[in-house]
């Protein structure tokens, strides 16, 4: 049943009720999101030796937390989004503002906040945040606007900000992240190619001056990823076990919950940065490969949400989300096959960690706002219908 909205959030239009909006919800697309949360909570087990404790158990419990909050902000009016988009940016800012002030350290990196008994990773929430600002920024602009310099220096400021804050943590691998998914909406918004050249062009010519404010573990990871030899038993061993144990999987794996270089703790982090490599020792080249699918499908579905949406804000917050999600698998992957230097990036929906699963989720739940608000459209000015 249609119900009449005009005193919703200020907006004279039609809306539709609750119980049409979670009939509208992509449930297949649950299904995928659990999918994955499931190989997790299986992986975590499986890393604490065929116990629910200490990983697991916490991690299914967030997951549950995670369902209601993706639901939840999957129903929320899309314009309401909108209209806080700069609001949630300004918050994620603060709360980067606060990790540098008084933020806990772990790690040898100062990239979390004590709410009580829990701890908040302000550099995953900036994640969405950023997501929903440049697609506010960007809602209405049109080609012209795209091309003219001075049109994209707000823009340009609002990333270069938090992709700081979070390099000073130091957390190289979420502001990486930060910048790169910037750079593909400023891309789908129709930024001219030799703009983003010129911007690499810069980059390269300051990498010389850069290396110089690198942390000297930084700087081993760096060297460690041209020769992963020349420190085998400090920096280059990480990577070292982490290739052994995916070559020792072979296609099928050795077996859930015996997984030799997991389990004898030669394979560090593996219930967070190195948990694929541990999926691959346990389940070989065709497990990984599932998840990898699994991982595709998920993309599949989001850009088809994202092509679908008749307004520009919920296409580039659709777009986000899922490039955001797809440079977190990548960058992972890539990082324990020893493709790129070792980052602290967590693979999405699977690695032991309550903001990031939480954050991710409420990611999805975007995703399937934009899907559920497919057909409102949304026009210049915030609430106009």
């Amino acid at each position: 049943m249609v119900a009449l909205g005009a005193t919703l959030g200020g907006f004279n239009r039609r809306e539709m009720s609750i119980s049409q909006k979670l009939w509208q919800i992509n449930w297949g697309l649950v299904l995928l999101v659990s999918a994955l949360a499931g190989v997790g909570f299986a992986m975590l087990y499986s890393a604490a030796g065929g116990n629910f404790e200490p990983w697991a158990l916490r991690q299914i419990v967030r997951f549950g937390f995670g369902l209601v909050a993706m639901i939840a902000v999957a129903v929320i009016d899309i314009r309401q989004w909108m209209r806080w988009a700069y609001v949630f940016y300004a918050l994620g800012i603060l709360l980067l503002i606060g990790v540098a002030v008084q933020g806990h350290v772990g790690g040898g990196a100062q990239r979390w906040l004590s709410v009580g008994p829990l701890q908040l990773q302000p550099s995953e929430v900036m994640k969405i945040a950023l997501v929903l600002t440049l697609a506010r920024y960007f809602h209405s602009a049109s080609v012209e606007d795209t091309g003219r310099i001075f049109f994209l220096v707000p823009p340009a400021l609002l990333v270069m900000l938090p992709v700081g804050l979070v390099a000073k943590q130091p957390d190289l691998g979420t502001a990486l992240m930060l910048a790169m998914g910037s750079a593909a909406i400023l891309f789908m918004v129709g930024v001219r190619w030799w703009k983003f050249a010129l911007g690499f062009v810069g980059l390269c010519a300051a990498l010389p001056v850069g290396w110089n404010f690198l942390h000297d573990y930084q700087k081993a990871r760096i060297l460690t990823f041209l020769d992963p030899t020349r420190d085998p038993l400090g920096s280059g061993y990480h990577i070292i076990q982490s290739k052994i144990a995916l070559g020792s999987g072979a296609l099928f794996g050795k077996g859930f919950l015996q997984g030799t270089q997991s389990h004898l703790d030669f394979l560090p982090e593996k219930q967070t940065d190195f948990i694929f490599t541990m999926l691959a020792e346990e389940f070989g080249m065709v497990g990984s490969l599932t998840l990898i699918a699994l991982y595709i499908l998920l993309m599949v579905y989001g850009y088809a949400i994202a092509f679908r949406s008749t307004s520009q804000f919920g296409r580039l917050v659709a777009l986000g989300m899922v490039t955001t999600v797809f440079l977190a698998v990548f960058i992972n992957m890539a990082m324990v096959m020893g493709m790129i230097p070792a980052k602290g990036v967590p693979l999405p929906m699977v690695s032991y960690g309550g903001t990031s699963l939480i954050v991710t989720m409420m990611g999805f739940g975007l995703l399937m706002n934009v899907w559920v608000h497919r057909d409102t459209r949304i026009g210049r000015g915030v609430g106009e219908a």
